[in-house]
């Protein structure tokens, strides 16, 4: 189980500025279960941009608001979204963070932004195939400065400006040369875009309150 909470509208509206068109893309899996990222909360999310940009006599922005069901699966996200941003600037995404990252591996030409900062990841014991880490649910979620590639969770030193030297053909150090270094992953798909002076932003010391651990969901929530 996963779940999280949306940014602060003046977050968002700062993230998006500059876009003609976005895409606001909802996930029907675990957030949609608990009403943080499901169809209408895209909707009322497209809705408050346009309102928000009106209000501060902004450039008008195109919102456009849609659905699918998990978009933590690559296979679902190309089927479903092909056409629904289409000819979009940017895409902003109300899933956890590894579905943030998996809209972003798919799109790979097209800003891809946070909506939510995920906040609790919760295991299910369940049979399957091999799994990824992507998401430390840090509840501070930096993916629109990153390229949809999370540095805290993807680079095995957590680092936040830049990679640390340690690689060698692009892979990292931390693990026998087996895992491509975060950083250089990040590098390129800034690059692809366009959006390279995001690679020299500074950022601070993150802040570890949000994400404490060991954590548990107070309330009792329950599928």
């Amino acid at each position: 189980m996963i779940t999280g909470e949306r940014k602060p509208m003046e977050e968002i509206m700062e993230m998006v500025r500059g876009y003609k068109s976005i895409a606001i893309v909802g996930c029907d899996g675990c957030v949609g279960i608990y009403q943080i990222g499901g169809e209408k909360q895209a909707e009322t999310l497209a809705s408050l941009l346009k309102m928000g940009n009106k209000i501060k006599e902004e450039m008008e922005i195109e919102t456009k608001a849609c659905t699918v069901l998990r978009q933590c699966d690559k296979e679902i996200v190309e089927k479903m979204l092909s056409e629904e941003v289409d000819g979009v600037d940017a895409i902003l995404s109300m899933a956890c963070g590894v579905g943030v990252q998996t809209v972003a591996a798919v799109f790979d030409d097209k800003p891809v932004l946070p909506a939510l900062n995920t906040t609790f990841m919760g295991a299910q014991d369940r049979e399957g195939g091999e799994l990824y880490e992507l998401c430390s649910a840090c509840g501070d979620c930096i993916l629109d400065e990153t390229g949809g590639i999370c540095p805290i969770t993807r680079c095995a030193k957590g680092l936040l400006n830049g990679p640390c030297g340690g690689a060698v053909n692009g892979k990292c150090e931390v693990g026998n040369y087996e895992n491509d270094c975060a950083w250089i992953l990040i590098y390129n798909k800034l690059k692809k875009m366009g959006r390279l002076d995001q690679y020299a932003t500074f950022r601070s010391i993150r802040d570890r309150r949000p994400s404490q651990s060991p954590r548990r969901l107070e309330g009792g929530v329950k599928y």
